[in-house]
């Protein structure tokens, strides 16, 4: 029996059974990396196993982009990603960030091509908030990581 609290608004509609809720997430995780798994698997010794896309506009790209990742703008994924890519390794997009839904435009774009696509979470802003360098048309640079998105004195948050 199913019950509710109108009175609750977290409650008023209630929660997924547990069947439901372990195939929603499970289902997201497919879909989705965050910045830090992303962050860790390029920087272990030897092939991540996937490729990184910025989607973003050229502009965008030089005012700073993940190290190693491939500037493919959403607009020109349809006529240049089979060149670009090679749709045995899994495709990684980011965009700005959590207001932004590049990333995921340019995820359906290579999906519907035939590529495996991840969207990375938090986008660029991210990865720069918590703090992993990045390259820029003048160089690499790096910012301190931003308490509220990253652990102060550790490499790991722990979820």
């Amino acid at each position: 029996m199913t019950t509710t609290n109108p009175a609750n608004s977290v409650l008023r509609v209630p929660p997924a059974s547990p069947a439901a809720a372990a195939a929603y997430f499970s289902a997201s995780l497919a879909f989705h990396a965050d910045v830090s798994d992303v962050a860790s698997a390029l920087a272990a010794d030897g092939d991540p196993g996937f490729v990184v896309i910025d989607s973003r506009s050229t502009a965008s790209w030089d005012q700073g982009h993940v190290p190693g990742a491939v500037h493919l703008p959403t607009a020109l994924i349809p006529e240049q990603a089979e060149q670009l890519l090679d749709k045995s390794v899994p495709v990684v997009t980011y965009c700005w960030g959590p207001g932004c839904n590049g990333a995921t435009r340019a995820a359906l774009a290579l999906a519907e091509l035939g590529f495996q696509v991840k969207e990375m979470l938090g986008g660029f802003e991210y990865w720069v908030r918590e703090g992993f360098a990045y390259e820029t048309w003048e160089g690499p640079e790096q910012k301190v990581a931003d308490p509220l998105t990253a652990p102060v004195d550790s490499d790991d948050c722990g979820c």
